[in-house]
């Protein structure tokens, strides 16, 4: 069976991003995925990366046993589906923590001369499901760097052949019809991933 990890970054349940979640999860357990449901506030996930842990950056394998458990949720997947709003332009700080304690040398990506090489190429799908308080607009004047760092740096270590980007701009003044037509344009996809 096909496995799809989804992290999700909320810590409020009753937030549009915890809908969101929850239609992604609802929607690709419905079309045959097995689900591994990663909500890192609800599991106390610890984002700071301790001096220790940096010092042991490059220690391969001695590097993931802080991080073990999550190592091998990652390597198990076959797909990989995040579930943030950006704050801030850019990343809530606990999945931002997630890819620096947990996307390590020898997990995600291989140093060969110098150069990053992809190392979670078992990750055939990468998606973002996403919501910003400003418009496309104000992203793209700061580079949009929640974009960037999905579409470019998670996609260099998977080299996925399926990946969606969905966000909803403007999120601050998104009425309910607005929010609702996202959240059904989020199930559709999340049903043919």
């Amino acid at each position: 069976m096909k496995r799809a990890l989804v992290l999700f970054a909320h810590p409020c349940p009753e937030s549009f991003s915890a809908a969101l979640h929850g239609e992604v999860v609802a929607r690709l357990s419905a079309g045959g995925w097995e689900v591994d449901d990663c909500d890192l506030n609800a599991e106390g996930f610890d984002p700071v990366l301790s001096e220790a842990e940096r010092r042991g950056y490059h220690e391969e394998p001695e590097n993931i046993e802080p991080v073990a458990s999550y190592v091998s949720r990652v390597r198990a997947a076959d797909a990989l589906v995040m579930v943030f709003p950006v704050w801030n332009f850019g990343y809530p700080a606990i999945l931002k923590g997630f890819l620096d304690r947990v996307f390590l040398p020898g997990v995600s990506f291989r140093l060969e001369d110098g150069k990053v090489k992809p190392n979670l190429t078992q990750i055939r799908k990468l998606a973002a499901v996403t919501t910003y308080g400003g418009t496309r607009m104000r992203a793209l004047l700061v580079g949009d760097p929640p974009r960037k760092c999905v579409t470019r740096a998670v996609w260099h270590v998977c080299r996925p052949e399926k990946m969606k980007y969905l966000a909803l701009y403007d999120m601050n003044r998104a009425d309910d019809a607005t929010r609702a037509t996202f959240l059904e344009k989020v199930g559709r996809e999340m049903e043919v991933f």
